[in-house]
C-alpha cells in the first residue's frame, strides 16, 4: 500500500462518475422518449376512438353540422396542444382544427394510406408530406352503418415531446450529479475512517521494522482498524519489553560471571606474584573453589531455564510418591541445617501420595524453595513444608519465619536474576534464578504458584500438583 490505495479507490470513484454520465447519455435519452411517446399516443388514440364514437359519426349520421363538429373539434385541439383531422377514406381532409372551415376549397392528402399504423396505433413521421417536421400521429376510424365513413386523425408535434423529454432529461442529470456528490461522502469517510488509521499503522510498521519497538501511535477507532492498531501497539509494547529485558539478562549475567571470574583472578596473580604466603593457599584454594561452584551454578541455572522455555518441550511424567520425593529432598539439606541449627517440619497428608508431573522436575522446585527457605531464615528456626487436598489438587506449601519479602518486590521475584534489595546482604551465593525456573516448570505443567510474605515475619510458597488417578478415585 506504497501510497496507491487512496488513489485506487479515487480513481474509481472519477471511473464510475464517467461510466455513469455515458450509461445516462446512452440509454436514459431513447428510453425516456420512447416511454413519452407511448404514453401521449395512447393517451391521443383513447381521445381520437371517443371523437371517432361521437363527435364524427354524428357528422356522418348528419345528427350535427360540420360547423358545430368545428367547434368541439377547436376547443378539444387547444385542450389536447395537439392538431385534430377528420379525413375521408379518399383522402380529403374534411376537417382541420388548424384551418378554418371552408366547405368549397378541396383538400386532399396525396397518397393517403390508412394503414400506415398497420401493426401499431400510431406512427411518427410528417404523415405523407403534410407537415415540415416529424409529428406524433393517430388514427381512429368512423363507422357508420357498418361502414368505415372517414378517420379521426390527431397529430402532436414532436418537438414538444421533445422538450418535455428534455426536462426529464435534465432532472435525471440533476439527480446523478447529487448522487455523485452524496457518493462522495463514501470518499471522505473512507479517507477518515479507513485511510488516515492505515497511513498510521504502515508508518509504525516502519519503524518497527526499523527496529524502533518504543514508537506509539493511536488511532481513535472501536472498530477492527482500532482492534488491530491496539493489538499493532501491545505487540511492539511486548516486544520492547522483551528486548529491554534481554538487554538487562545479559547485562545480569555479565555481572554475575564478571563477579566472581575477577575474585579467581584476584586471588590467583595474588599466590602467583607472593602476596599470598604459601601457607594461605589452602584458605584461598577453597574460596576459589566456591567460585567455580558458583559459576557452575549459574551456568547449569542457565541452560535448565534454556530448555524450559523452549517450544514443544517434552515432559516426562508419571505416577509418583510426592511425600516421599519431599522426605529425601529434606533430607539433602540435613548437613546445611545443622550448620544453622534449623529443623524442617513436614505435614504430609497420608502416608502416601501419588501425583502425576515430571519427578525429576517437581524435585527441583522443591529443592529450589527449600534452598531458598533455609538462606533466608533464621539460626534456630523451624521451616514447615505441607501438603493439603483441595478438589482433586494436592498442594504443597513450604513455609520459612525468615526476613520475608517487601511488598513492592513480590511481583518481580519471578523475574531472571532479580533480588530484592533484604536478599542481596543474605545471598552472595544465590544467582537470582532458582524462582525463575520454578516458575517455569510449574507452568510447563499447567499448574500454578503462589506466594504469600510479611516482611521482617517469613515467608510461604505454595504450588499446586494434579493427582494420579488411583488417588481420585479415593478422593
Amino acid at each position: 500500500m506504497r501510497k496507491t490505495l487512496y488513489l485506487k479507490f479515487v480513481l474509481a470513484y472519477f471511473i464510475f462518475g464517467v461510466f455513469s454520465f455515458i450509461v445516462v447519455n446512452t440509454f436514459v435519452p431513447n428510453m425516456t422518449k420512447e416511454h413519452l411517446i407511448r404514453e401521449k399516443a395512447e393517451n391521443l388514440y383513447a381521445e381520437a376512438t371517443f371523437i371517432a364514437g361521437t363527435y364524427a359519426s354524428g357528422l356522418y349520421a348528419s345528427e350535427t353540422d360540420l360547423e358545430t363538429v368545428k367547434m368541439q373539434m377547436d376547443a378539444l385541439s387547444v385542450y389536447m396542444q395537439s392538431t385534430i383531422r377528420i379525413i375521408n377514406p379518399s383522402g380529403r381532409l374534411v376537417l382541420d382544427t388548424n384551418m378554418p372551415l371552408n366547405v368549397e376549397e378541396v383538400v386532399m392528402i396525396e397518397d393517403f394510406d390508412p394503414t400506415v399504423t398497420y401493426g401499431s396505433y400510431y406512427i411518427v413521421d410528417d404523415f405523407f408530406g403534410s407537415f415540415e417536421s416529424d409529428m406524433l400521429t393517430v388514427l381512429a376510424p368512423i363507422t357508420y352503418n357498418y361502414k368505415v365513413r372517414g378517420y379521426v386523425v390527431i397529430h402532436c408535434d414532436m418537438n414538444d415531446i421533445q422538450q418535455s423529454c428534455n426536462s426529464l432529461l435534465n432532472i435525471s442529470y440533476i439527480s446523478l450529479v447529487v448522487l455523485l456528490l452524496l457518493s462522495l461522502i463514501i470518499l471522505i469517510f473512507f479517507t477518515e475512517i479507513v485511510y488516515i488509521p492505515l497511513r498510521k499503522i504502515t508508518h509504525a510498521t516502519e519503524q518497527y521494522a526499523a527496529g524502533n519497538m518504543h514508537y506509539e501511535f493511536q488511532v481513535e477507532s472501536e472498530d477492527e482498524i482500532g482492534y488491530l492498531a491496539a493489538c499493532l501497539n501491545y505487540m511492539a509494547s511486548q516486544i520492547a519489553g522483551a528486548e529491554d529485558d534481554q538487554k538487562k539478562f545479559v547485562a545480569n549475567v555479565s555481572h554475575d560471571f564478571r563477579s566472581p571470574l575477577t575474585s579467581i583472578r584476584g586471588y590467583l596473580e595474588a599466590m602467583l606474584d607472593g602476596t599470598v604466603p604459601p601457607e594461605m593457599y589452602q584458605k584461598y584454594l577453597e574460596i576459589v573453589l566456591n567460585e567455580t561452584e558458583r559459576l557452575t551454578k549459574l551456568t547449569n541455572s542457565l541452560l535448565t531455564l534454556n530448555n524450559l522455555n523452549t517450544k514443544g518441550m517434552l515432559l516426562d511424567q508419571t505416577d509418583f510418591d510426592i511425600n516421599r520425593i519431599i522426605r529425601s529432598t529434606a533430607a539433602s539439606f540435613e548437613g546445611t541445617c545443622r550448620k544453622k541449627t534449623m529443623a524442617i517440619e513436614l505435614i504430609l497428608t497420608g502416608d502416601e501420595m501419588y501425583v502425576h508431573a515430571d519427578m525429576d522436575k517437581i524435585q527441583q522446585v522443591l529443592y529450589n524453595l527449600i534452598d531458598n527457605a533455609i538462606k533466608f531464615s533464621h539460626h534456630d528456626s523451624v521451616i514447615k513444608i505441607e501438603t493439603s487436598l483441595k478438589k482433586n489438587k494436592l498442594f504443597v506449601s513450604v513455609k520459612d519465619t525468615g526476613i520475608g519479602i517487601p511488598k513492592d518486590d513480590l511481583k518481580l521475584i519471578w523475574n531472571r536474576f532479580y533480588k530484592s534489595d533484604l536478599s542481596r546482604g543474605k545471598d552472595k551465593r544465590g544467582t537470582g534464578l532458582g524462582l525463575s525456573i520454578v516458575k517455569e516448570i510449574l507452568n510447563s505443567h499447567g499448574e500454578n504458584i503462589n506466594v504469600i510474605s510479611t516482611e521482617g515475619v517469613g515467608t510461604e510458597f505454595i504450588f499446586s500438583l494434579a493427582l494420579a488417578a488411583e488417588n481420585e478415585e479415593e478422593d
